[in-house]
C-alpha cells in the first residue's frame, strides 16, 4: 500500500491553498532529486458548483451527523430557488434551480466541500483537493505505478457516475515530471488527458521542470501592466497615494505566494525587480539616486528582501501550527539541545539538483537557523514581524541571497 495524503481545506483562503502546494511541490522536488519522475493530473469538474444534486447531498450531510432541524434548515435553504438573467435590461423568465449550491454565500463553499469528501475513498496515491479544483500525482518507479495511477482515476470516474458530479474530461490535464518519465497514457471515460508542459493552478504556473521562471514572467507581465495602468490614470505624483497604489494593486502580483515559487536564477530576480524600479522612478525628484536609496526614501524593501521575509514568516506559521499542514510533512527538527541559537533549528539536507536545493523547505533553513531565540519564540505572527524589521535595520544583507 502506497502513501496517501489527503488534504481538504476552504477554498476561501489563499493562505491555506499555498501550505498545501507547498506540501505538494515539496514531495514532486523531493522525488525528482531522487532520481525519480512524477505523473501529476489535474482534475476539473463539469461546472461544479451548479450540479451537486441536493438529495444526494442531504443524504450526506445526514451521514454527517447533521439531523433534525439543522438538516430542515438547510434543505429548506437549498429548494424552491429560481433565478433569471438580466441582459442591457431585459429580464429572461425565471427558471427553477433543482440542483447547485448557491455561490457568493459562506455555507455553500462548506456544503460542496461536504459532498465532495469521500471523493478519495479507495484511491491508493496521494491527492489534493482544493475546492473543486483537485490534483492526484504519483512518485514512479516502475509501469506498476503507472497503473495504480491510472486504477484512482478510473475510481474517481466511478465515483463521479455514481454521485452525479460529472468531470469536464477535456479539461482534465496530466504534466509528466522528471527525465526518466515512462510518458504514460491516462485516460478517464475513455478519453485520452491532455498532456501539458505548463499548468496553472490557482494563480500559479506549474511547470514540468519545476522551475520558477514562467511564473515569474507571468507576475510580471501582470504587474507591469498594472503598474501602467496607474501612471496613465493617476495624475498626482504624492508619495502617498502612488505608494498606497503601488501596494494595494501592483505588488501582490509579483508575490503571490512566493514562499513556493521563490526565483533562483538571477534573470528571474531582476525581472521581477524590474517592475520596482520603474515604480520608485515615477517620482522626478527621486530618479537622479540610485535604486537602493529610492528604496529607502520610500521605506520600501526590495522584492528579493521581502520574498526571503515572507519565507520566514511561512515557516513560523507552520513551526505554530498557524496553518493546516504538519511541520514534520516539511522540516526535519535538530534536537540537540547543545546546540547553538535557538530551540526550533531545522536539519539541513544534502541535495543533488538545484530545483530541491533552492526550494522553500532547503533554501529556508540556513536563515531560519540564523534568528535568536526571542524572534522564533515571539508570542503572534505581529511580534514575530517586528523582530524580522528590527534585524533588518541591524543586518541590512541579512535577508539578501
Amino acid at each position: 500500500m502506497s502513501q496517501k495524503e489527503i488534504i481538504v481545506c476552504s477554498f476561501s483562503s489563499n493562505l491555506l491553498f499555498l501550505t498545501n502546494l507547498l506540501v505538494f511541490l515539496d514531495k514532486v522536488t523531493e522525488s525528482i532529486n531522487h532520481g525519480l519522475s512524477v505523473d501529476v493530473i489535474f482534475l476539473d469538474f463539469a461546472k461544479a458548483f451548479d450540479k451537486v444534486p441536493h438529495q444526494r447531498l442531504l443524504c450526506k450531510l445526514k451521514a454527517h451527523g447533521i439531523r433534525g432541524k439543522l438538516l430542515n434548515w438547510i434543505s429548506a435553504w437549498l429548494r424552491n430557488r429560481r433565478q433569471r438573467v438580466c441582459l442591457q435590461g431585459e429580464l429572461s423568465g425565471w427558471l427553477d434551480v433543482t440542483s447547485g449550491v448557491p455561490q457568493g454565500s459562506v455555507l455553500g463553499p462548506v456544503l460542496f466541500l461536504i459532498f465532495i469528501n469521500d471523493l478519495d475513498n479507495d484511491v491508493r496515491n496521494w491527492i489534493l483537493k482544493f475546492a473543486d479544483d483537485t490534483k492526484i500525482y504519483s512518485c514512479l518507479r516502475d509501469s506498476k505505478d503507472c497503473d495504480l495511477l491510472q486504477d484512482d482515476l478510473d475510481l474517481l470516474c466511478a465515483w463521479s457516475s455514481r454521485w452525479q458530479m460529472q468531470f469536464n474530461v477535456g479539461k482534465c490535464k496530466v504534466m509528466h515530471t522528471g527525465k526518466k518519465n515512462p510518458i504514460y497514457t491516462y485516460k478517464m471515460n475513455g478519453q485520452k488527458l491532455e498532456e501539458v508542459s505548463v499548468e496553472k493552478d490557482l494563480g500559479v504556473y506549474i511547470s514540468n521542470d519545476t522551475k520558477p521562471s514562467v511564473q515569474c514572467q507571468q507576475s510580471y507581465t501582470k504587474a507591469n501592466r498594472m503598474l501602467g495602468f496607474v501612471k496613465r490614470n493617476i495624475i498626482s505624483r504624492h508619495p502617498s497615494i502612488l505608494l498606497n497604489l503601488y501596494k494595494s494593486f501592483v505588488r501582490p502580483h509579483l508575490e503571490y505566494c512566493s514562499p513556493a515559487w521563490s526565483p533562483y536564477y538571477k534573470k528571474d530576480k531582476v525581472l521581477l525587480e524590474r517592475v520596482q524600479h520603474r515604480f520608485t522612478r515615477m517620482f522626478s525628484h527621486l530618479r537622479h539616486l540610485d535604486y537602493s536609496t529610492r528604496l529607502d526614501m520610500l521605506g520600501l524593501w526590495s522584492l528579493e528582501e521581502r520574498r526571503n521575509r515572507a519565507d520566514l514568516i511561512e515557516v513560523f506559521k507552520i513551526m505554530k501550527g498557524y496553518t493546516s499542514i504538519c511541520a514534520d510533512s516539511l522540516f526535519e527538527p535538530i534536537k540537540d539541545i547543545r546546540t547553538r541559537g535557538h530551540s526550533l533549528k531545522l536539519a539541513k539536507h544534502r541535495t543533488d539538483k538545484d530545483l530541491r536545493h533552492y526550494f522553500f523547505s532547503e533554501r529556508v533553513v540556513n536563515r531560519w537557523n540564523q534568528l535568536d531565540e526571542d524572534t522564533v519564540e515571539a508570542s503572534t505572527l505581529n511580534s514575530f514581524k517586528n523582530h524580522l524589521t528590527k534585524l533588518r535595520r541591524k543586518r541590512m544583507g541579512f535577508f539578501l541571497d
